[in-house]
């Protein structure tokens, strides 16, 4: 069996397929990190966010969302003079609205029920021989995406909330001639 075809060849990005991606996360404030690192990507490689993940998460003191709601132009400043991450103003002042929207529906329903309510809890389980056949964006994200702005986050397009999806385990698009493809699939039952 051999990795999905998209994983290497650096070996932060095998660990990440290995051991990250596909895996269900059912965790509010982890979710929000993971929307935030994809939104970041876009126009970018995910190796890229990746090589920078730890200092995105200094600069954003460990993506603490109810902290983040709290910030104000300083910190957009202070953002974009830091090297360590993607300095795009647009990406940074979206962090900040999308860490309001967040407590908005941690404060109701809970952001990790919001979201897993799109699968009824449990993840879609694809099984895809090829990358061809992967989708870039379904119907399903496209409605998680309309149902994201409509709430106030940005930089969280069809594209993007797929990508997520698939990192946080809420659709299984590991190949089924992935060594992945059947661990976590076992791992579809929320905790």
């Amino acid at each position: 069996m051999e990795r999905c075809g998209w994983a290497g060849p650096d070996q932060i990005y095998l660990d990440y397929h290995d051991t990250e991606w596909g895996v269900p996360e059912w965790d509010s404030r982890a979710l929000w990190e993971k929307l935030i690192l994809d939104g970041f990507q876009a126009g970018l490689s995910w190796i890229t966010i990746l090589k920078k993940r730890e200092n995105f998460r200094a600069a954003f003191q460990g993506f603490d969302p109810h902290k983040i709601a709290t910030w104000d132009e300083s910190d957009v400043q202070r953002l974009l003079a830091d090297p360590g991450i993607i300095r795009h103003r647009g990406k940074i002042e979206a962090t900040i609205g999308n860490a309001r929207a967040w407590a908005e529906i941690e404060a109701g329903e809970g952001f990790d029920r919001f979201l897993w309510s799109y699968v009824d809890g449990a993840p879609i389980q694809n099984r895809w021989s090829t990358l061809a056949e992967v989708p870039a964006e379904t119907a399903l994200s496209k409605q998680v995406s309309k149902d994201l702005k409509q709430a106030g986050f940005k930089f969280c397009g069809p594209t993007i909330v797929y990508a997520f999806m698939q990192a946080v385990g809420m659709v299984n698009d590991h190949l089924v001639t992935c060594p992945r493809h059947g661990p976590c699939a076992a791992l579809a039952a929320q905790p």
